[in-house]
């Protein structure tokens, strides 16, 4: 969990990594969400979806419908690929706590997004829901636009679908605190989740 996944978004990952960093700045940890444990939560998409579709093949093969089932055959499609464009997403988002501030990257969909939190534009308390599995999402903001991917329906904002987030808030409370340092580098900066960006 600490390492990029080595996928086709690696090296856009580490690329905007390398961009977003100040001079300076220090990466305590980095991590990606889980993506398998939010698919796993909208699972019931499939659910829906795949009878849904069953019921439109069946529909259009007994002349039942005629206009109508392009949209709703769209619809079961939609439905049935919504949980997989979200491990998409996910695969295209890396998480990082440095020593001044936590980020979200995102390489999704061609749109190369950074988005940042200071430590003193956050919550007093840190907020833990799990959401079962191993996993939870790890809340460190609150009264952000709900239009954020990053963002609950009430505001809160933080890191989604991470493992071990009790972990995290630890790391986060700590790095905030300033009783973090940066351990010594034992692999390629680029790698490890406590590099510091070259000037």
């Amino acid at each position: 969990m600490d390492d990029i996944r080595a996928t086709p978004f690696s090296a856009g990952l580490q690329r905007l990594r390398a961009e977003a960093l100040q001079d300076g700045e220090k990466v305590i940890w980095q991590g990606q969400p889980d993506g398998v444990a939010r698919m796993m939560m909208w699972r019931f998409l499939w659910w829906i979806g795949c009878p849904w579709l069953l019921l439109t093949v069946a529909a259009v093969r007994a002349d039942w419908i005629d206009q109508a089932a392009h949209p709703l055959a769209m619809l079961g499609v939609a439905m049935v690929a919504a949980p997989l464009v979200m491990l998409l997403q996910d695969l295209q988002t890396l998480y990082l706590i440095t020593d001044r501030r936590a980020l979200i990257l995102r390489t999704a969909w061609g749109r190369r997004t950074v988005s940042q939190t200071p430590f003193e534009a956050m919550d007093a308390v840190f907020e833990i829901l799990d959401i079962g599995g191993g996993a939870g999402h790890l809340n460190f903001a609150s009264g952000r636009s709900t239009r954020s991917p990053d963002t609950d329906y009430t505001g809160r904002y933080g890191f989604r679908c991470v493992r071990d987030a009790p972990r995290l808030r630890d790391i986060l409370e700590a790095a905030r605190a300033g009783k973090l340092r940066q351990p010594p580098q034992e692999k390629p900066a680029v790698l490890t989740g406590a590099a510091e960006r070259t000037a």
